[in-house]
C-alpha cells in the first residue's frame, strides 16, 4: 500500500514538472523566485539606472520599477520619449515627486558622453544602486552578406557602449561596497541562431565580460545579474540592423507571433533583480527547452539546431523578417 502511495506521488509529481515546463515562461530558478522569493517591492527607494528606456523591454522595466517604489534614471536617444515614460510613471503610480526620476538622454555608441552622464546622475542623486544595461538592436541578415561594418557597429552598441557605461558606474558601487550590475542579453547570447550572426556574437561577448566581472566583484560586493530574454513584443524589428551599414529592418510584429508580453517580461526581470539571481531565462517554449538542452546535452542540441534551423535560414534567404 505504501509503495503504491509512493509510487503515485512520485508520478503525479513528475507530470506537474512536466507540465510546468511545457507551460513555464521562465526557467526553474526564476519560478521559484517568483513563488517564494522576495517582490519587487522590496527594492523600494533603491536608485535604478535603466538604459533603452524609450521603448520595449526598457520601458516596461521602468513601469514595474516605479511600481516597486524604485527611484529611477531613464536613458535612451529620445528624448521625448523618454519624459513620455517619465509622465507615464508620474501618473500611474502615486508617492512620487518629479525628482524622484531622471531622464538622461544617452546614446552608447557616443561614449565620450558617458562620463557626464554619470556625473548628472551622481550630482542628483548621490548614488547608483543598480544599472541595468538593456539598450540594444536585434538583426535580420545572413552572415556571409553581413558586411564587416554592421558586425563592428553591432558590437560597438550591444557591447562596447554597456561595457563602456558600467566602467564609469562601477567605481562608483565599489566605493560604496554594494552595487548589482543587470546585463539584458538574449536566448541568442546562449546559443547561435540563423540570420542574427551579429547580434549573437554581441550578446556573447556580453556574458564573457561579465561572468568575469562577477568574480572579480565579490569582495566589493557587486552583484551581477544577466537576464537572457527569448522573443518579446516590442518596436525591435523597426530599426533591426540589416546586411548594410546605415539601413534598419523597418519590420513589424504580428499580435499571432509566439511572444512574451513586454510587461510580463518586465515582471520577470523585476523578480531577478530583486532576489539577485546570476543568470534567468525570460522565454516561452521552444526557446525556453532550447536553453535546457544547450546547457545540459549540448552535443544533441547542436544537431538539434543544425536541422531545425534550416527553415529559419530559408525563410531569411527569401526575405522574411518576422521568424516567430
Amino acid at each position: 500500500m505504501f509503495l503504491e502511495l509512493l509510487v503515485s506521488a512520485v508520478v503525479t509529481v513528475a507530470v506537474v514538472q512536466v507540465l510546468r515546463l511545457i507551460y513555464a515562461d521562465c526557467d526553474l530558478t526564476l519560478q521559484w523566485a517568483e513563488m517564494f522569493g522576495r517582490s519587487p517591492e522590496r527594492m523600494k527607494g533603491k536608485v535604478v539606472w535603466v538604459t533603452g528606456a524609450s521603448s520595449g523591454i526598457g520601458e516596461g522595466l521602468a513601469y514595474r520599477l516605479a511600481a516597486a517604489g524604485c527611484r529611477l534614471i531613464l536613458s535612451a536617444r529620445r528624448e521625448d520619449e523618454l519624459n513620455r515614460v517619465k509622465k507615464t510613471c508620474l501618473a500611474r503610480y502615486g508617492g512620487f515627486q518629479s525628482e524622484d526620476i531622471l531622464v538622461v538622454p544617452l546614446d552608447l555608441v557616443q561614449r565620450e558622453s558617458h562620463q557626464k552622464a554619470v556625473e548628472t546622475v551622481i550630482k542628483h542623486f548621490k548614488q547608483i544602486d543598480c544599472l541595468v544595461n538593456n539598450a540594444g538592436r536585434s538583426q535580420r541578415a545572413l552572415w556571409m552578406r553581413t558586411s564587416l561594418g554592421v558586425d563592428k557597429e553591432c558590437l560597438e552598441l550591444n557591447t562596447l557602449g554597456p561595457l563602456s557605461l558600467t566602467k564609469l558606474v562601477l567605481p562608483h558601487m565599489v566605493q560604496r561596497k554594494q552595487g548589482q550590475l543587470v546585463v539584458v542579453t538574449s536566448v541568442a547570447g546562449k546559443f547561435g541562431a540563423p540570420g542574427i550572426g551579429s547580434y549573437c556574437g554581441s550578446k556573447h561577448a556580453l556574458h564573457g565580460w561579465f561572468e568575469s566581472l562577477r568574480i572579480e566583484g565579490y569582495d566589493d560586493n557587486i552583484k551581477i545579474t544577466m537576464v537572457c530574454p527569448g522573443p518579446v513584443f516590442s518596436d525591435a524589428l523597426k530599426v533591426a540592423f540589416t546586411e548594410q551599414q546605415g539601413e534598419g529592418l523597418g519590420g513589424e510584429m504580428k499580435s499571432s507571433e509566439n511572444r512574451m508580453a513586454t510587461d510580463r517580461c518586465a515582471h520577470l526581470i523585476a523578480v531577478a533583480m530583486s532576489n539577485s539571481l546570476d543568470e534567468v531565462w525570460v522565454s516561452r517554449n521552444p526557446e525556453l527547452s532550447y536553453c535546457y538542452l544547450f546547457q545540459y546535452f549540448p552535443a544533441i542540441a547542436r544537431k538539434i539546431a543544425v536541422r531545425l534551423g534550416q527553415t529559419r535560414y530559408r525563410k531569411i534567404k527569401a526575405g522574411y523578417s518576422s521568424l516567430h
